[in-house]
């Protein structure tokens, strides 16, 4: 197996995603664009996408880590339209995209066209999630969104395999999908609730950070294979397991939720950056086979397909909205709500990698020996929409949202939330503090017992302290001077300590424990604002 083209991949991908960084372009956009540009790069090989591969072994832990940083608390406030936008939108897009394309082309069956209308059906949750994150959503938008991603998959690949099996033959029927979509959904939220408890008691019961964080890797791709086992639906397995596990996070070991940070960042980011610029390589595997329809029908077809899409978002999305705003009960829970968050809502719905899975598993074939009716056509109208999506709403998006004045965070609330948290917990340690001390089995020296009384007073200040004065020479808070400082200090700790290994003062390992010791320190001190 020759691993080149994959290395190639990944490192090519991450270094444009890094440089996306650094640009007002947000980065997905930038990878897509790479992939197309390279795509036509002489010997570059061409990467198709295998939906044995894309389904269950990078949906998974991109589904899982996005579920992770979601809130399960905001989530279930907002299940109506999480609920609407994730089966009723995308039964609704499959349905009207599919008339609509059995209309546009010529010759092209029903079946066929409903199949189409599947694959391109659910907004993608890493195109979600990536934009979202990037150009900043209020977070009640933000959440409806990601939630929509999270659940959609599952509705999309269910009523794709009913399509597809009308399309090829089988005599697939409304009833019968019907049952298979309840039996999917309701197989999956029941797999991940089977195994959410015991993964969460194994994981608090490893006594090892790295053991704990080996199971948290494989654990989306263990729920994802035992529903799919029977039947059911893996996403929402993987789906229901992370938002347990998320919102018991605070259980874990605190080394194990250090850990486990930075690896899921790095899994994130590499798939991520891989999967968006895996979009724009498909080009040419999909050009090749078009056959018949290149030239200027081909391109008037895709962009057809893509204005029914994105019009077919905001006619589901305003009545979605406002119409259970006719419930008095309804407009007293939620309060006003302008056409301004639904309008982002309706134009957010870019579509991603999955819906190219998806598309790359219909059969050659039908029943009979038959090929299936203009496969290449179906893929062809996915990979443009896909790009459509991607480009034309994902660029707009960020001035779109600056355009509508959205109100801003009120970061000065959010520090005093922040502070009052802390204050309430830093009274409760201290209570605790002295009531140990009270017991002589745990008697302390003085000085080590004062010691315990200024971390937590640095604690409880260091929030009031961001909003106090602003030093007029540097523009530094207090917060900041302090950091900027114990960095310092502890940089120069660690030059010394560089410099006694040089020496053969001390060996290499005890040099290794010496710098994470201070490393540990420098976390504490340093807090991560971005």
């Amino acid at each position: 197996m020759d691993v080149m083209p994959l290395l190639l991949l990944v490192a090519g991908s991450a270094a444009i995603a890094a440089a996306g960084r650094r640009v007002p372009v947000p980065a997905p956009l930038l990878l897509v664009a790479a992939g197309l540009a390279v795509s036509y790069v002489p010997g570059v090989p061409d990467y198709t996408l295998d939906p044995h591969i894309v389904l269950p072994l990078l949906l998974p832990p991109l589904l899982h880590t996005a579920a992770t940083d979601s809130s399960y608390l905001d989530l279930r406030a907002q299940a109506r339209p999480v609920a609407l936008l994730s089966v009723g939108y995308v039964l609704f897009a499959t349905f009207v995209v599919g008339c609509a394309a059995y209309l546009i082309v010529p010759g092209l069956p029903l079946t066929a066209a409903l199949v189409l209308g599947a694959v391109v059906a659910p907004p993608d949750a890493v195109a979600a999630t990536a934009v979202a994150r990037r150009v900043g959503l209020p977070s009640r938008i933000t959440t409806i969104l990601q939630g929509e991603s999270l659940v959609n998959d599952a509705t999309a690949i269910t009523a794709f395999k009913v399509a597809l099996a009308a399309a090829v033959g089988e005599g697939a029927t409304w009833a019968g999908g019907i049952g298979e979509f309840l039996i999917a959904a309701v197989g999956g939220v029941g797999v991940g609730l089977v195994l959410m408890v015991p993964l969460h008691w194994l994981r608090t019961h490893l006594r090892e950070a790295l053991l704990q964080n080996t199971l948290s890797l494989l654990i989306p791709f263990v729920a994802y294979a035992v529903a799919e086992q029977v039947h059911a639906s893996g996403v929402l397995a993987v789906v229901v397991v992370a938002l347990y596990l998320g919102h018991r996070a605070w259980e874990v070991d605190f080394a194990t939720r250090l850990q486990e940070e930075a690896v899921w960042k790095m899994v994130a980011f590499v798939l991520e950056s891989a999967v968006f610029a895996l979009i724009g390589l498909q080009l040419p595997v999909v050009l090749k086979g078009l056959g018949e329809y290149e030239g200027i029908d081909a391109a008037w077809y895709a962009l057809a397909v893509f204005l029914v899409v994105a019009v077919a978002r905001f006619v589901w999305v305003y009545p979605a909205t406002f119409l259970p705003r006719l419930s008095a009960r309804v407009r007293a829970r939620e309060g006003d709500l302008s056409w301004k968050g639904p309008f982002v809502i309706g134009w957010a719905g870019m579509r991603g990698v999955v819906s190219l899975a998806i598309a790359f598993s219909i059969p050659l074939t039908v029943h009979g020996g038959e090929p299936f009716p203009e496969r290449n056509l179906i893929l062809f109208l996915t990979f443009t929409t896909v790009i459509g999506t991607l480009v034309v709403q994902g660029v707009s998006l960020p001035p779109l949202i600056r355009l509508l004045k959205f109100p801003a965070h009120d970061v000065q609330a959010e520090t005093l939330a922040e502070a009052n948290a802390q204050a309430q917990a830093s009274r409760a340690a201290e209570l605790r503090l002295d009531e140990l001390l009270a017991d002589e089995r745990n008697a302390l020296p003085a000085p080590l017992a004062d010691r315990l009384r200024m971390v937590l007073e640095r604690r409880r200040n260091a929030v009031w302290e961001r909003l106090g004065q602003v030093n007029p020479v540097t523009g530094e808070t207090v917060d900041d001077t302090y950091r900027r400082l114990s960095r310092e200090m502890i940089s120069a700790e660690r030059e010394v300590f560089v410099r006694l290994r040089d020496g053969r003062y001390i060996d290499d390992e005890m040099l290794r424990t010496l710098l994470r010791r201070l490393d540990l320190e420098e976390a504490a001190a340093y807090r991560e604002t971005t």
